[in-house]
């Protein structure tokens, strides 16, 4: 359950989407996805550097030196959301629009995962240049918020409010299986690590892989 403070922010990053002439919410939850997923793509990568050096192991981060986007070899650090939030807002932007979203399309090298199937449509929909950087900066003070949340799924409850803006999120009732009842699922069940679970929902089915369930 995520605070009171916690929607306060995310309702003003929706609206700064509104004001700014994106009204469609499923466009809305889409590129605010998109914004977090290049956020965590960051965090991600820093964690796993943390924790070879500390092992004492080799790590190739996805932000090499050089990194092929199209035609053009560019440094890698400022697909880094660490680096480009600090840019003025056009600089930002043309990072972004340019290089960012073609990166996080391509990062899959099977054409044919389910990764590259789904963000193969991927589109930058985000307008001006001002918006993105008070999108980015909002999104800053609301990872902030989020990180002194004691709650490990809270990626997840924030999602889960995003998705309750929808007209038809009354009808359809939750969007995710709450981590708590996930992770009851796997006690009694007791699944080995390649093993898949499926939770069947009407009118569709989910499966959980069992080595992410119990990361």
């Amino acid at each position: 359950m995520i605070t009171g403070e916690l929607k306060n922010k995310i309702d003003s990053i929706w609206e700064i989407f509104w004001t700014g002439g994106l009204t469609n919410p499923l466009d809305v939850i889409e590129q605010m996805t998109y914004m977090m997923f290049i956020h965590d793509l960051d965090d991600s990568d820093n964690l796993r550097a943390k924790e070879a050096a500390m092992l004492g192991l080799p790590y190739q981060s996805i932000f090499a030196d050089e990194v092929q986007i199209g035609d053009r070899t560019i440094a890698g650090n400022q697909l880094k959301w660490s680096i480009f939030h600090d840019f003025p807002a056009a600089k930002m932007y043309s990072v972004v629009q340019e290089w960012v979203f073609p990166f996080i399309k391509n990062l899959h090298g099977d054409k044919d995962s389910a990764y590259a199937k789904y963000m193969g449509d991927a589109i930058f929909k985000i307008p001006t240049p001002l918006m993105l950087d008070k999108i980015v900066t909002s999104m800053d003070t609301l990872y902030a918020q989020m990180a002194q949340v004691k709650s490990s799924d809270i990626r997840g409850d924030v999602y889960e409010y995003l998705l309750s803006k929808l007209s038809t999120a009354g009808v359809n009732g939750q969007f995710r299986t709450p981590r708590h009842i996930i992770r009851m699922m796997v006690d009694l069940m007791e699944p080995e690590p390649d093993e898949v679970i499926c939770e069947n929902i009407r009118p569709k089915m989910i499966q959980f892989n069992i080595s992410r369930i119990c990361a």
